[in-house]
C-alpha cells in the first residue's frame, strides 16, 4: 500500500528539515538586506532614474541568471533593461552599451574576472556603475559609482559553497530596485497593461474602454420614443436593454427585457420610452475602469444585468452615455 505524501509524519521526513532550514536561511538574509539599506539604494534608484538609455544588468553563472531576471522586471516595469553577459562583452557585446546607459553588474565575491571588460568600458567612457556584491572590499565595490553591499549571511548548502542565499539577497534587491524606480517614476496599471498585453495579467488590467462598443451600437432613444421604436432599437442593437437620453444627450434612464415584462399586460406598444424606463440606472460603469470591475457590477447584488452603459460624467452631475458592454465581451477576453 503507497503511503500518501501529505500523510508523512515530518520526523519521518529529513527533506522537511531540510527544506525549512533553507527558507529560513534565506528569509532572515532578507530582513537583514531590508536593515541594511540606506542612502547608497536612495542614490542607485537615482542613478537608474536619470538614465536616457537602457539599464545593462550582468552577471556570470548564478549571478548571471539573477541579473537576467532583474532586467526583465525592469524592462516589464517601465525601465528599458538588457542583459549582455560578460563573457561575450569582451567578444563584440560591449558595442551594446552605450553612453545614455547604465550598468548594473553583479558579483558576490566582487572580483569576478569575466566582469573586468564591461568595468573597464564604463570607467573608460563615463557610464554610470552600480555594483551589488557582498564584499566592500573588492574590485567591483571600489570601482563603482553606487555600491549596494549584501550584508553577511551563509548560503544555505550545508557546505557554505552553492551560490543560494546570496543569490536570492541579490534578486531581492534588484525587485527592490525595480519597484522603488516605478514608484518614482509613476508608473501605472495602465502603463503595465500596455506592457503586458497577453496573458492572465493583461486580461486583468484590460479596461472598459479597449472592449465597450460605442457610437452606432449604442442602443439609446428620446423619453417621447414610442415604445413599438425602442422595441425595434433594441431588437436590433441585440443588447437586452434601450437607454433614454434627455435633449443634453444624458442618461436618464434605461429599459430591460424586466421592463418590458412589467408592462406588458398595460398596453405596453401605446406608452412613450419615459413611461417604461427605469429612471436613473444605478449600474452604469465608467470607460478607465478595469473590465473586471464590470463583471463584478454585472453580477452584483439584484437584479443582475448582462449589459452595462458605459458614461462619462459631467461637471453637472450629468452622464453621458460613451460606450455600452456586454458580459459576453469580458467573456471572450478570458474575464470571468
Amino acid at each position: 500500500m503507497t503511503t500518501r505524501p501529505d500523510r508523512i509524519a515530518a520526523e519521518e521526513a529529513p527533506e522537511l528539515s531540510s527544506a525549512r532550514r533553507v527558507l529560513t536561511t534565506e528569509s532572515r538574509s532578507l530582513t537583514a538586506l531590508a536593515d541594511a539599506l540606506d542612502a547608497r539604494f536612495v542614490a542607485a534608484v537615482a542613478t537608474l532614474d536619470t538614465v536616457t538609455g537602457r539599464i545593462v544588468v550582468t552577471g556570470m553563472g548564478k549571478s548571471g541568471h539573477v541579473a537576467r531576471k532583474i532586467a526583465a522586471t525592469l524592462a516589464s516595469t517601465g525601465s528599458p533593461a538588457q542583459f549582455v553577459h560578460p563573457g561575450e562583452a569582451s567578444h563584440g557585446d560591449l558595442g551594446m552599451i552605450t553612453r545614455a546607459d547604465a550598468v548594473v553588474a553583479l558579483s558576490n565575491s566582487g572580483s569576478t574576472s569575466e566582469l573586468d571588460a564591461i568595468v573597464t568600458y564604463s570607467r573608460r567612457h563615463a557610464i554610470p556603475l552600480i555594483g551589488i556584491t557582498g564584499r566592500a572590499v573588492s574590485p567591483l565595490a571600489e570601482q563603482a559609482d553606487v555600491a549596494l553591499i549584501l550584508p553577511s549571511a551563509p548560503e544555505a548548502c550545508p557546505m557554505g559553497l552553492a551560490p543560494t542565499t546570496s543569490t536570492t539577497m541579490m534578486l531581492g534587491l534588484g525587485d527592490a530596485l525595480a519597484i522603488a524606480l516605478l514608484e518614482r517614476r509613476g508608473f501605472s496599471a495602465q502603463d503595465f497593461q500596455v506592457l503586458h498585453p497577453g496573458g492572465s495579467l493583461g486580461q486583468k488590467l484590460l479596461r472598459v474602454a479597449d472592449l465597450m462598443h460605442g457610437d452606432e451600437e449604442l442602443p439609446l432613444c428620446r423619453p417621447e420614443t414610442p415604445m413599438a421604436e425602442a422595441i425595434l432599437i433594441m431588437t436590433n442593437k441585440r443588447f437586452g436593454c434601450v437607454g433614454v437620453t434627455d435633449p443634453q444627450g444624458e442618461l436618464v434612464g434605461i429599459i430591460t427585457d424586466g421592463d418590458l415584462r412589467r408592462h406588458m399586460a398595460q398596453g405596453l406598444l401605446g406608452h412613450s420610452a419615459a413611461t417604461v424606463m427605469t429612471e436613473g440606472p444605478k449600474k452604469v460603469i465608467r470607460p478607465q475602469a478595469l473590465a473586471a470591475e464590470a463583471v463584478g457590477l454585472m453580477n452584483a447584488d439584484e437584479p443582475r444585468v448582462t449589459s452595462l452603459f458605459v458614461v462619462e460624467e459631467g461637471q453637472g452631475g450629468g452622464r453621458r452615455p460613451v460606450g455600452i458592454i456586454h458580459i459576453h465581451d469580458c467573456l471572450r477576453a478570458g474575464l470571468s
